[in-house]
């Protein structure tokens, strides 16, 4: 199935739906959303996300419950994905979301901007042909947080990832980014 662009009223859609089914099981799914989802869903500064990057726990339960979604809302299979684990800190920060109500069966959480920012200078992608790339969220979170210089959103990143690096790319779109903030 293609993957089509999620809005905020489809996600909130289909994760009320996992957790009326987790409740209905007598679960509580732990949820913690990353990337696209979380722009969309807490931020507002992203109109659709194409996928749904999250960790859900139990993970076992969580995939199981997704598939019915899926099914039901004509969704791909992997519409939750937990690919996001491989590129996450030993050390992440998380906030509960509290902008939508999920239902008794589904806890719902968030990086922190400041996490969320140093996930995204990580990967720091380009911008290719039907792909939006981490600038501008890269952007929008230095926005939100307004960092005094870049060794403040150096000491972010170091936070997370103590035994990496900032790329070159990465401090090209803070350069720019930070210029925007102080204009």
């Amino acid at each position: 199935m293609p993957y089509e662009n999620l809005t905020r009223e489809r996600l909130l859609s289909a994760l009320r739906r996992l957790g009326a089914l987790a409740q209905a099981e007598g679960l509580v799914l732990e949820v913690c959303l990353y990337g696209g989802a979380v722009f969309t869903l807490v931020y507002g500064s992203r109109e659709t996300t194409r996928d749904v990057d999250a960790l859900v726990r139990p993970a076992a339960e969580g995939r199981r419950l997704a598939r019915v979604v899926a099914r039901e809302q004509n969704l791909p299979e992997d519409w939750l994905s937990d690919q996001v684990s491989q590129f996450l800190a030993a050390r992440e920060e998380k906030r509960k979301i509290t902008e939508a109500d999920f239902g008794p069966g589904l806890r719902v959480s968030a990086p922190t901007a400041a996490y969320l920012l140093a996930l995204k200078l990580r990967a720091a992608r380009p911008r290719l042909p039907g792909y939006a790339g981490d600038e501008a969220d890269i952007e929008f979170l230095l926005r939100k947080i307004r960092p005094a210089s870049i060794g403040a959103v150096e000491k972010i990143f170091a936070r997370f990832f103590p035994d990496d690096e900032l790329s070159e790319r990465a401090r090209q779109v803070i350069d720019r980014g930070l210029r925007e903030v102080r204009s």
